[in-house]
């Protein structure tokens, strides 16, 4: 019975694992196909039928791809920083909040936050150990950006947290049962889906890839089964952002199938984004964080505990 109650949360994980990375699968397949209407052409059509297969012939395009490695690279690190960053991708999606205690995260939230601080280092060392100068300026981009955006995200998120009185990510179903969130916070709102896209390095903040100044950024020496581990994690990232979202905001009702919707939408989002909006300018999205996004946050924060205060004296 003891080795039952283990084997039961390894096949769970093994399910969730394979279930992300075929929903990232397809919404690169969206991505491309919005991108394409977007851009006034068809997008990917050809294999298969409407080309549904095409993100798995791609996959095993790359992953058959001759792997090089740069002479001067500090091998070992290089090798292992895109497994590390894609393991961290996947670990991050443990706080998905299950009704049946799959795992139970009396922490979640604090879960996520070292989750997400521990991707810069996969960054940061990707473009490093391949000792290019485009890939290490690429590397530190991100780097600064990513931090920057952790602090507005973290307090967002704590804001949010004195509403609960709790760091479980299931009490955000219980909270929004008659209520989301996003009526009584939408600013807050809008704020963490533009620290999401700066947190993933997605358009208009992807400065990690400047294609005029450092080529593809980070993972500008990276080939065959190595880019490919990167772009899943950054995909997987995007998802789990895109479910977050849906959690803190939009009702966390995870056994319904309107939040499989939500959750879709929120994804189109950042591609829709993507295919409208131009490149911001690097000092302006630094800015944006530490001179508007921070002390917007703060405000907020001050002004629930503020609220939590005042509800407690009234209680009392």
């Amino acid at each position: 019975m003891y080795y039952l109650d283990l084997l039961l949360p390894l096949v769970g994980s093994l399910l969730l694992v394979i279930c992300v990375m075929v929903g990232v699968a397809f919404l690169t397949l969206m991505e491309r196909k919005v991108l394409g209407y977007i851009q006034i052409r068809k997008g990917p059509n050809k294999v298969g039928l409407m080309g549904i297969p095409q993100p798995f012939s791609d996959a095993i395009k790359l992953f058959t791809k001759e792997q090089t490695y740069p002479l001067m690279s500090n091998y070992l690190v290089y090798y292992f920083s895109p497994i590390f960053s894609l393991f961290l991708a996947l670990a991050i999606w443990m706080c998905i909040p299950y009704l049946i205690k799959y795992y139970s995260f009396n922490l979640g939230v604090l879960f996520f936050l070292s989750c997400t601080s521990m991707g810069v280092y996969t960054v940061m060392i990707a473009g490093w150990s391949s000792n290019s100068n485009y890939a290490l300026l690429g590397g530190l981009r991100a780097v600064a950006q990513t931090i920057s955006y952790e602090v507005s995200l973290a307090l967002i998120l704590l804001s949010v947290i004195f509403l609960i009185g709790g760091f479980n990510f299931l009490d955000f179903f219980v909270y929004q049962k008659y209520c989301w969130f996003s009526i009584i916070c939408f600013p807050l709102m809008m704020t963490w889906l533009a620290s999401s896209l700066a947190e993933t390095n997605r358009t208009p903040f992807d400065f990690a890839e400047g294609e005029s100044e450092l080529v593809s950024g980070f993972n500008v020496e990276y080939s065959s089964g190595g880019f490919a581990l990167i772009f899943l994690a950054e995909y997987a990232s995007i998802l789990f952002m895109s479910m977050l979202f849906v959690v803190i905001f939009l009702g966390a009702d995870i056994y319904s199938f309107l939040f499989f919707l939500k959750l879709a939408f929120i994804g189109f989002v950042f591609i829709w984004v993507r295919g409208t909006l131009p490149r911001f300018r690097y000092d302006k999205l630094m800015y944006l964080s530490w001179k508007s996004f921070l002390p917007f946050s703060l405000n907020y924060l001050i002004f629930f505990v503020g609220l939590k205060i005042l509800i407690i004296i009234l209680m009392f």
